[in-house]
């Protein structure tokens, strides 16, 4: 997602207007079920269901501190991040959840013109977002199905790390709309994703992890000036990626080398470090 909380003001999205229909109807979300509109799941169930067998064989993967998920998913909304390293990292964020859990994935505008992908996408929850702006329209959709208890994801850096020679920044969009939809902020990492198609390089096997990591609420980066909140909330969210991504703890993770031209809040988080909450905690307060 390439927005800022600081640039909210910016034009409304264009939307691919023949999936609009879908975008604001509720994916997976039992309270919806009783005489209310929702997705017709059917198509949902079986593309996922497909995608979740293929992957299960070919790559054997394994979903560790899923439990996490599931009890922040009982209390409220979640925006679910992860660093972006393959097209794949998505594939496997929804097989991860599949069959208990849906996300609602923050997806590029541009991938809705493709018939076949915008179809499939659209039929297992995604909505646009458009790239360059800060678009008003996704962000308060995204707010308002957290606000229905929904998960949205969100790749923060906005595109894969290594495509062309783009740096990659880090964008506060996901925690401006963790904010505004009251959800707390789980970090995610997908090992071994990177070493399945290399530029030049045939398909590879490897075995792949799934790893949800420690909540993260918004409420915690209040002790950061006011213009570096959103900011520095995504870049803590992010280096938990990292290290969920590299099996590291997250003071391993060098930030500066990952995103050189952005700011750095090492020394911020060292000298004000962020309670690491359980999801039990996250339920207490969720629950005040």
């Amino acid at each position: 997602m390439e927005t800022t909380g600081n640039a909210f003001a910016q034009k409304e999205s264009a939307e691919p207007k023949k999936y609009e229909a879908l975008f604001d109807l509720p994916l997976g979300v039992d309270e919806y079920d009783k005489g209310e509109k929702h997705y017709n799941r059917g198509p949902a169930y079986v593309i996922v269901g497909a995608v979740t067998g293929i992957c299960k064989v070919l790559w054997r993967f394994d979903v560790k501190n899923r439990a996490m998920l599931d009890a922040l998913a009982k209390r409220s909304g979640v925006v679910l991040v992860s660093n972006h390293t393959s097209y794949l990292d998505v594939v496997f964020m929804y097989v991860s959840m599949f069959p208990h859990h849906w996300s609602r994935f923050m997806a590029r505008e541009s991938l809705f013109d493709n018939p076949l992908l915008g179809w499939i996408i659209a039929q297992v929850g995604a909505f646009p977002i458009k790239r360059d702006t800060a678009d008003r329209t996704a962000i308060k959709r995204a707010a308002r199905m957290l606000k229905n208890g929904e998960i949205v994801a969100i790749m923060p850096e906005g595109t894969r790390r290594g495509k062309g020679s783009a740096v990659s920044h880090i964008h506060g969009g996901a925690a401006l709309i963790a904010r505004m939809g009251k959800a707390p902020i789980l970090p995610m990492g997908v090992r071994n994703v990177e070493k399945i198609k290399r530029k030049g390089e045939r398909v590879r096997f490897p075995k792949v992890t799934i790893v949800y990591g420690n909540p993260v609420m918004i409420e915690d980066f209040d002790f950061l000036p006011k213009e570096d909140r959103l900011d520095g909330c995504v870049w803590y969210a992010l280096r938990e990626c990292f290290a969920l991504f590299r099996d590291v703890s997250p003071e391993e993770v060098d930030m500066v080398e990952l995103f050189p031209e952005d700011k750095d809040f090492t020394a911020a988080f060292a000298d004000h470090p962020i309670p690491r909450l359980s999801s039990a905690d996250v339920e207490a307060l969720l629950a005040e």
